[in-house]
């Protein structure tokens, strides 16, 4: 049975709007598959022209071959071109050189520079010529040309301009040596289409006008790889989506979204099925068209799949009936589970069709049941080239296909594409980017109608939406992957509608530092309301930079401390092209490789390398960090293997270069480290073949109950060890604690920090507290047992002595105490009794008399005299009595 669902169109994402058809159609057209058995279709004609078959005449000399009459003279047919040279495609230059431009590689060497300069060429011309049978123009729908180029260009056939690209600065009348184009980073494929009634039959003349964007561009790139006939009849080609990638949501143990390309023009909307892999029903969810970019006509389209079950595996596909991919598998997070491991990429950005697959290929040998993988940036090298998104794609096809990818934009994400349209239409993240609700006080600024606050407001409400799908993270088992923005071109910040601000205090003179501040208050959001153990973040230009010349003090300023306050567990970045790893110098411990802290790391994985720093302009030294291993030359990839209580990160070297700073072969691990976090939060990070630290522990507990003299000193003992196997091992510090009894509200006791805790001169309101003591060694740490004091009152004596017992007068006693207080004395003979209160001073004898009078004729008889001393201070002080026994006189 099948369910169907459909998925709304998501409300708070912008979708890039959908391209026309046009009859030019920018963009790489892909090959694509015949619904039908291909032996029983006609065969296709063959094509006019192709790279391989053609001879091209070229002018390359800087010379105008237009006259002043008719610049386009060279154009036509009759034109004379015999003293051009003459060569193979594909054409080029790089630097001067036969090298690759960006993914291509010419066959032909231009000459780049005018005779005697460094100065670029303006304009290059081609000429060709193909054959066409004007009885077959009836049977063709149209003629599809098929090219690349770097940096603009103009066809003509037989004199007339069939396609232009980028030549919107074609406009001179008096000479055809004129600069135009796009300044593109790499060449672009793009196609068009000639009316097959409009050749001639027999002989047909095609001329190109290649241009170069500026004086100093630093390559240039042509290839017209084919000219094909497409016959009126021909089948209908149903072509599968392609670029099928898997991005994470906000909960990945239940749902998942995946995105696609359409594989054809006509596919205005998209459909994913899916099932358990294991067998069951098989949903069909309707997808939403995420836009059409780069000249390219294809939707994009994205589905978040809801509703599936924890550690699961499904299979899908994706597509519409009847031009479906293959299926594909893939398992929800389990939230028992505590084991996986992800792949951490810096830049691919250069080699993307020769170095990028070949490190992802090592990548997933090495960890073939990674659940996804982590991008810093720079994925492509200009996101105008659909040529460069193709092969990033083609590079991760199986990988994005079956994990989820976790990406980070890069400065290049918005090179020709200041709004990130490629970027939003080739990924689905979620929204829980950050907006004035989760940046904490910064919020603040942009309440109230004054011209500041308005201004503030109209950045946080632009912001919020612009870095939908950019700054987003998602809890996996355990690890909450945080990805975050680090590009500050105001360009790109700005908001088309901006409320009028002057003065100092107005945000437009601070954009850029404001835009990573306002994520520095999301990230300290996202870090303290985080349920993971690990937190991970990843972002493209580095807080400690590596290469020459590079420095990042704004990201610095605002993104170190709230990493360095969370604890967070590794900083993954790019953009340097070099690699580094190390930490801040405040985390460093008393054991060699051993700190306690974030580590910070910077990694390439493309083919593109720049410089390391010179050590005295080291940005980590200089600014309180350490740099643990540092290399140029060398493209890596990155695996994290992650338990319950461990990161291992291995660094493997994918591809060397000349000058390449190790000796390690490809293959081979270049670094290897271990964080170990205990559920109690003490963390190590340990370099290979270093010990972890054990945890400490106590040989000797305090005293369950300690019995003391008030006013006396009184010593609670407590040892502890640590049973670190580093060496050395870290010292044991103590601090003793105090809280109120029957409270758990525990304090530090001020300057108590010895194994041993000294009680001075107790009194009663020791009796009110407990005592424990916290042991720690590095960041491991134990606490003791509790002690409870009593305090016992001080003793006091009391001196009693008769002054006068006779009959027929007041008896008199005198008393002396040790304290002052108040002494109670009574006399008994026999029926009499006589009692008396009087208040008496420390150590001084004092005469009490007491009310009544002996009785006559008890001479002789036996009288008992005792006293009971009350101090005055009865809370620290015991009372006490006295008393004798003798005869009246």
């Amino acid at each position: 049975m099948t369910q169907t669902m459909d998925t709304p169109v998501r409300p708070v994402r912008r979708s890039v709007p959908a391209l026309a058809l046009l009859t030019l159609v920018g963009g790489l057209v892909l090959a694509a598959t015949p619904t039908q058995d291909a032996s029983a279709a006609t065969a296709p004609p063959a094509p006019l022209l192709t790279t391989a078959d053609t001879t091209w005449k070229y002018l390359d000399d800087n010379t105008d071959p237009g006259t002043p009459e008719n610049l386009l003279s060279w154009t036509q047919p009759a034109y004379d071109a015999s003293a051009w040279k003459s060569a193979k495609g594909s054409f080029g230059a790089k630097g001067g050189k036969l090298a690759a431009v960006g993914p291509h590689t010419p066959t032909t060497l231009l000459t780049q520079y005018i005779e005697g300069t460094t100065t670029d060429v303006p304009t290059f011309f081609f000429r060709s010529t193909f054959e066409f049978d004007a009885d077959t123009a009836a049977e063709l729908e149209k003629v599809v040309g098929n090219v690349v180029y770097d940096d603009g260009l103009v066809v003509y056939v037989n004199g007339a301009k069939v396609a232009g690209f980028h030549d919107e600065r074609v406009t001179s009348t008096t000479t055809n040596l004129q600069y135009a184009g796009s300044g593109a980073s790499d060449p672009v494929a793009a196609s068009f289409d000639l009316d097959p009634e409009a050749l001639l039959d027999g002989t047909n003349t095609i001329a190109v006008a290649l241009y170069q964007d500026r004086a100093s561009s630093s390559d240039v790139y042509f290839d017209l790889t084919s000219l094909t006939p497409v016959a009126e009849d021909a089948p209908v080609v149903v072509a599968p989506p392609t670029r099928v990638i898997l991005t994470p949501t906000e909960t990945p143990e239940t749902s998942q979204s995946i995105s696609w390309l359409a594989g054809s023009e006509a596919d205005t909307t998209g459909q994913v099925e899916i099932r358990p892999a294991s067998g069951g029903a098989t949903r069909t969810l309707r997808a939403y068209a995420a836009g059409a970019v780069n000249g390219n006509a294809k939707q994009h389209f994205s589905v978040t799949v809801p509703g599936l079950k924890p550690a699961t595996e499904y299979s899908y596909r994706v597509g519409v009936p009847g031009a479906w991919t293959g299926w594909k598998t893939f398992g929800t997070a389990d939230p028992a589970e505590t084991d996986f491991s992800f792949i951490y990429y810096g830049d691919a950005q250069i080699g993307l069709d020769s170095t990028w697959p070949k490190v992802v290929a090592q990548a997933q040998a090495t960890a073939p049941d990674a659940i996804g993988s982590v991008h810093a940036g720079d994925l492509i090298d200009s996101a105008s080239n659909e040529t460069q998104w193709v092969n990033w794609f083609k590079g991760m096809e199986n990988a994005a296909a079956t994990s989820n990818v976790m990406a980070a934009p890069g400065n290049h994400e918005y090179s020709g594409d200041k709004k990130l349209a490629a970027w939003k239409a080739n990924f689905e993240y979620p929204l829980n980017n950050p907006t004035t609700e989760t940046v904490g006080e910064l919020a603040q600024l942009a309440v109230g109608d004054t011209p500041v606050a308005r201004q503030y407001a109209a950045y946080f409400a632009h912001w919020s939406e612009f870095a939908a799908e950019t700054v987003y993270f998602t809890d996996y088992q355990g690890m909450r992957f945080i990805t975050i923005n680090a590009t500050r071109d105001t360009a790109f910040l700005t908001p088309d509608a901006l409320p009028a601000c002057t003065g100092t205090d107005c945000p437009q003179a601070k954009v850029a530092e404001l835009w990573t501040q306002f994520q520095a208050a999301w990230l300290d959001t996202v870090l303290t309301e985080s349920p993971s153990k690990w937190n991970v973040v990843t972002f493209h230009q580095p807080v400690y930079s590596t290469s020459s010349g590079r420095d990042e003090p704004v990201l610095r300023k605002y993104w170190v401390p709230v990493f360095q306050e969370h604890d967070i567990d590794l900083v993954m970045m790019g953009h340097d092209h070099t690699y580094a790893r190390g930490y801040n110098d405040e985390d460093r411990t008393d054991t060699e490789g051993v700190t306690d802290g974030p580590v910070y790391i910077v990694s390439n994985s493309g083919a593109k390398h720049y410089d390391l720093a010179a050590p005295d302009k080291n940005v980590w030294t200089n600014n309180g960090a350490t740099q643990v291993l540092r290399g140029e030359k060398i493209t890596t990839y990155q695996v994290v293997d992650v338990t319950a209580d461990t990161l291992t990160y291995k660094s493997y070297i994918a591809e060397k270069v000349a000058g390449a700073s190790t000796d390690l072969p490809v293959g081979a691990v270049y670094d290897e480290f271990t964080v170990t976090k205990r559920d109690d939060g003490t963390k190590w990070v340990t370099e290979a073949g270093v010990a972890v630290p054990s945890e400490v522990t106590f040989t000797t507990q305090p005293a369950a109950a300690v019995t003391v003299e008030s006013g006396k000193n009184v010593t609670i003992s407590s040892t502890a060890v640590s049973t670190s196997t580093a060496t050395p091992a870290p010292r044991v510090a103590y601090q003793w604690q105090t809280a109120a009894a029957g409270t758990d509200a525990w304090t530090d006791i001020a300057g108590a920090t010895s194994k041993n805790l000294l009680l001075k001169k107790v009194s009663a309101t020791t009796d009110q507290h407990r005592y424990r003591v916290v042991a720690t060694a590095g960041k491991s740490s134990t606490t003791s047992a509790v002690s409870t004091v009593t305090v016992a009152k001080a003793p006091t004596t009391l001196k009693l002595a008769a002054s006068s017992l006779r009959t027929g007068a007041k008896p008199r006693v005198t008393a002396n105490a040790s304290v002052a207080g108040t002494v109670e004395v009574t006399v008994v003979s026999g029926m009499f009794v006589t009692t008396t209160s009087v208040p008496v001073a420390k150590g001084v004898t004092t005469t009490v008399t007491l009310p009544q009078s002996l009785p006559f004729g008890v001479s002789g008889a036996t009288v008992q005299v005792t006293a009971t001393l009350t101090p005055t201070d009865s809370v620290e002080l015991a009372g006490t009595t006295a008393g004798f026994t003798t005869t009246i006189g």
